[in-house]
């Protein structure tokens, strides 16, 4: 039976306790109905909860936040005593005194004296005032007690208070700066008309909107009533840091920002645009992140209002064009370059350029963190980021590929861009015949037919009409969307310009060697959006298969930039610089995918050629050793594996005495049949052979059952070309085993 709601003891609240806390003023339960909710909650004293609650009872006090992307944890910030946060002497520093009006200095020193805190501007003599205009003690709408100043921002004071009303609630009242600046002014009131619509978790709360007259002039002033955040800015996390020498950890700072993008797109899910993001902006308080200072917001279509934002975070196109998502995504870039290395002379100019990678070791080390920055700090705003959650996908992939470098421990996801690889590449024909090469270079074909594909777009029109096509096979796929795109056959209009149309035949067209058939198509598709990564990805596999690598790297390199979360690209440029032999570009591709996630096995079997062709022969076993056993080419990578152990390598005669002990070992744990067991037998016995023939040991024990003496590893590769010809159904390769197995027999006196 469900328990009856219970009522908040608070005088003049009518919410209820919802764990532990109240829904409407979040201040905690008594003892009893508290222990009665939940046991685990708790209040710190003086009326404090330890974080408030915002309207309609959304709470912020999850007991473990999201805060890292349930990728790695990230210390607490502890919640501040609200109390040791009030500044002693608050004062707005001369050298951020400027007119609202004509922009000019204000309030500035001079000759040794200090400058006036409130006066006129002696350029075009309008009134200023950046002295607070609330006083401790000073009751504000009869409810809020003034405790003292907390900060100054671009746009007013912050006053902690502590709200009488509601069981001595701690609260902020934000005023303005400078009450007599217009554009200060109506940013204030559009921040109230834009905080009464928000409600995120990662957006600080809004509680009320109140009047209070100035004590010394009798004028009425508003101010915003909000929710209390006891953490720590980015910003000073960053300073903390860059007192011990350092900057934040990279994996943090990804994590900071993929924990309040979201907020960012609820903001332009509603039409709006934040503007003013910087470290400054963003509180840490325990396990959550909070985005405050609303001061900057507006709508989207707004053309008239004034626009705030901080020189070295705000976008270029600002001053012409205005804020837009792009905009606001070009922000959050700007400040994650800032919190990841000393970004030294950011905020001296508007550019968007980034540092030498050459110089700065987080971005030499970490190129899809680089280009993730170079999209979202693009000077062209068409080529930053979608939207926030395009831009959260990719540095989710970023993080997650940063962390899997740094420890060597895979963090394998579902891409919502990309199908896992179709099947994989280099491996089909390693269990094919005897002496059998360790490792074959795959040819383009059978590239473009085993890389992931990209996803349609579940959302398109023809997202149905091409799921009932996936049984076809490539020239029947060709001929029906030929037909489709042509209207024939009585497809729809939309189904037949859809672009996920046009994309699928492109990709039929490649798969059956119409190249130029599908340039056309992929040309169509580029009409109407050539900013589409997919163009570049189709270009790519045209490209290769016309054995054009340049172009086909240029393009891949181009999703690549755009993408620089996913894995498919990467494992694009690592076949495409294989296939043009610039074996260095491919090793780093293939193991940068093989260290993020396994699962794309054609990147073992990749790097281990490229290894193997580098002459790393130990490099290139352990990279088939990843292949996990669940694969279906486990086998095939343990062959593989045994083939390189019995290949000399280059200059010499054979192979050591340990690397055919262990290919011996290694051929004991094949699970494969017996004429494919017996082939890979053969080589290691040959061999073997070949190591004695060549007047070297072979050291102690056996070799698959075998003395270690050429009479019994003659006797044993005899078994294994008997055991072939016994078991084929091909005549003429069992009499060709048969003579096999009798020139390898030793001579006997039967």
């Amino acid at each position: 039976m469900t328990s009856p709601p219970i009522k908040c003891t608070q005088p003049g609240c009518t919410g209820t306790i919802d764990g532990g806390y109240c829904d409407v003023c979040g201040v905690a339960a008594a003892p009893a109905a508290s222990v009665a909710q939940s046991s685990g909650s708790r209040s710190t004293g003086s009326g404090r909860t330890r974080s408030g609650t915002t309207r309609s009872g959304r709470t912020s006090r999850p007991s473990r936040g999201s805060l890292g992307a349930g990728l790695i944890e990230i210390p607490p910030v502890p919640a501040r005593d609200p109390s040791t946060a009030v500044l002693t002497n608050p004062q707005v520093p001369e050298n951020k005194r400027f007119c609202g009006v004509c922009e000019r200095p204000v309030g500035r020193g001079r000759d040794g004296r200090q400058g006036l805190a409130d006066g006129f501007c002696p350029n075009c003599g309008s009134k200023f005032s950046f002295s607070p205009k609330l006083r401790k003690g000073e009751l504000v709408a009869g409810q809020y007690e003034v405790l003292g100043c907390l900060a100054h921002g671009g746009l007013g004071w912050l006053y902690l208070a502590m709200d009488r009303n509601l069981s001595n609630r701690w609260v902020v009242l934000k005023g303005l700066l400078n009450t007599t600046d217009p554009a200060a002014v109506e940013a204030a009131v559009a921040e109230r008309r834009f905080l009464a619509e928000v409600e995120h978790p990662s957006i600080v709360g809004v509680y009320n909107f109140v009047q209070h007259a100035d004590q010394a002039t009798g004028e009425q002033a508003g101010y915003i009533v909000m929710e209390y955040v006891g953490g720590q800015s980015l910003r000073q996390l960053l300073l903390d840091r860059r007192k011990a020498g350092g900057s934040l950890p990279l994996p943090v700072a990804l994590a900071y920002m993929i924990e309040v993008l979201p907020a960012l797109g609820y903001l332009h899910g509603r039409g709006l645009v934040y503007c003013d993001f910087k470290p400054d902006n963003v509180i840490q308080t325990e396990e959550q992140l909070k985005l405050i200072d609303m001061g900057g917001v507006r709508r989207i279509d707004d053309e008239d209002s004034a626009i705030y934002g901080t020189v070295g975070y705000q976008a270029p196109e600002i001053a012409d064009e205005g804020p837009s998502v792009s905009s606001d995504l070009y922000t959050v870039g700007r400040a994650l370059a800032v919190l990841t290395f000393e970004f030294n002379g950011y905020q001296s100019t508007y550019a968007s350029s980034l540092p030498d990678p050459a110089s700065v070791p987080v971005l030499a080390d970490n190129e899809s963190f680089l280009r993730a920055l170079r999209r979202s700090t693009n000077t062209d705003p068409d080529a930053r980021f979608e939207s926030a959650a395009d831009m959260t996908a990719q540095l989710t992939g970023v993080l997650r590929e940063v962390l899997a470098v740094a420890d060597q421990r895979p963090r394998p996801a579902f891409s919502a861009l990309f199908s896992p690889e179709l099947r994989t590449i280099g491996a089909a024909s390693l269990l094919a015949g005897d002496s059998a090469p360790a490792l074959v270079r795959p040819g383009t074909a059978e590239i473009i037919t085993g890389l992931p594909v990209p996803n349609v777009d579940r959302d398109d029109p023809a997202a149905g009409y091409l799921a009932t096509l996936g049984t076809l096979e490539p020239a029947q796929l060709t001929a029906v969307l030929t037909a489709a795109v042509a209207g024939e056959q009585g497809t729809p209009q939309a189904v037949a310009e859809s672009a996920e149309t046009l994309f699928a035949l492109t990709r039929a067209r490649i798969v059956t060697g119409d190249l130029a058939g599908a340039s056309q198509s992929l040309g169509q598709a580029a009409a109407s959006d050539e900013g589409d990564w997919r163009i570049h990805w189709y270009r790519g596999l045209i490209e290769l298969a016309a054995h054009r690598f340049s172009p086909a790297r240029e393009a891949f390199d181009r999703v690549y930039d755009m993408l620089p979360g996913e894995l498919a690209p990467k494992l694009a440029l690592a076949f495409t610089a294989e296939a043009a032999a610039d074996q260095m570009l491919a090793t780093r591709y293939f193991r940068l995918v093989l260290t993020v996630d396994r699962s794309f096995v054609s990147a073992a079997f990749g790097l281990a050629r490229t290894l193997l062709q580098a002459g790393d022969r130990a490099g290139a076993i352990t990279a088939l050793s990843v292949v996990p056993d669940s694969s279906s080419h486990h086998i095939a990578a343990r062959v593989a594996a045994v083939r390189i152990l019995v290949s000399p390598p280059a200059g010499l005669a054979c192979v050591s005495a340990a690397d055919l002990q262990e290919a011996g070992r290694g051929v004991s744990r094949l699970k494969l049949d017996q004429i494919a067991l017996a082939q890979v037998a053969a080589e290691v016995l040959k061999a073997a052979l070949a190591r004695l023939h060549a007047g070297e040991a072979l050291g102690s024990g056996e070799l698959l059952g075998c003395d270690n003496n050429e009479r019994s590893l003659r006797f044993g590769l005899e078994r294994t070309y008997r055991t072939q010809a016994q078991l084929t159904s091909d005549r003429r390769r069992r009499t060709e085993l048969v003579d096999l197995a009798n020139s390898v027999r030793p001579s006997t006196w039967s």
